[in-house]
């Protein structure tokens, strides 16, 4: 991945160690099931299993880092978030306008992989809510 002015590699430091987080290939997470592209991932790592995807094709960070609790908290949240969509309750476009207004997140902070633990939670309560008002029973 070739480095210019709009592709520049952005410093980012571990919330959990405070070591600066190094872009590497995803095979040095997940070995043999590593799916193509790059991640951030702590330069303390696997002591501090603290990573991040990047965008395809960018160097940018798909969120913020996380460890193996933040980042199973990350895809529960977003399956019951996406359950909203996919069920046809809300487009996907006004679900993401839904969590902004309900949160009061600006669109650039309405990113499920940059919560935290704590908003995370809020979020999954909230979607419980609106699923369950529509009868549907969430998967997780």
């Amino acid at each position: 991945m070739k480095k210019t002015k709009k592709n520049r590699q952005p410093a980012i430091k571990c919330p959990y160690c405070g070591r600066p987080a190094v872009l590497r290939k995803a095979e040095y997470v997940y070995r043999e099931n590593a799916r193509e592209g790059y991640l951030y991932v702590c330069s303390g790592y696997p002591a501090c299993d603290s990573y991040v995807g990047v965008h395809a094709g960018t160097l940018e960070p798909k969120g913020t880092l996380a460890d193996g609790n933040l980042r199973h908290k990350r895809i529960e949240t977003h399956r019951l978030f996406d359950a909203i969509w996919k069920n046809g309750i809300l487009s996907r476009k006004d679900a993401y306008r839904w969590m902004q207004d309900t949160f009061c997140l600006t669109e650039s902070q309405a990113h499920i992989a940059a919560f935290s633990e704590y908003r995370c939670d809020c979020l999954m309560e909230e979607c419980r809510r609106v699923l369950a008002n529509n009868r549907i029973r969430p998967a997780c």
